[in-house]
């Protein structure tokens, strides 16, 4: 390896976690925080990439302002806007049950099934099978665990 930022990127992965630590308060000046190596490791990567390469572009920092004030509020507080989650609007979800094909169209704001709208997709799910689902899980859009 000739590139130093390499070389500085692949001693962190065998570096004893004092060094680690050490490494931390040259490249941020404050004490490491109390997370796992992992996290040190990581977070060390990027600053040495940072450093070398540049950060991010104004652009993109004033982006992330403006969804962090977006999204910004009290504890418990349902954030602005739509839901992350939710797959853009004009999408359609395609769901065989039983040997019959249903899709559902995403709006704006709720879902449409049959020419009806539907808050939720455990509404179409319950229309369709005639029991409690999850609408997401039944859709395909996160597992039975919850991952998405």
């Amino acid at each position: 390896m000739t590139d130093p930022v390499l070389a500085q990127l692949a001693a962190l992965k065998n570096a004893p976690a004092s060094a680690l630590k050490a490494k931390w308060r040259t490249l941020f000046d404050t004490e490491p925080p109390p997370y796992n190596r992992r996290f040190l490791e990581n977070r060390l990567a990027y600053r040495i990439q940072e450093l070398a390469y540049g950060g991010l572009k104004k652009k993109t920092v004033e982006r992330l302002r403006v969804l962090a004030k977006q999204y910004d509020g009290k504890p418990g507080e349902r954030p602005k806007g739509r839901s992350l989650r939710l797959p853009i609007a004009g999408t359609r979800l395609i769901r065989e049950w039983q040997g019959v094909e249903h899709s559902v169209t995403v709006r704006a704001d709720d879902f449409e099934y049959q020419g009806r709208p539907y808050r939720s997709l455990s509404a179409i799910a319950r229309e369709i099978t005639g029991v409690r689902w999850n609408g997401w899980v039944f859709f395909g859009l996160k597992n039975h665990r919850g991952a998405a």
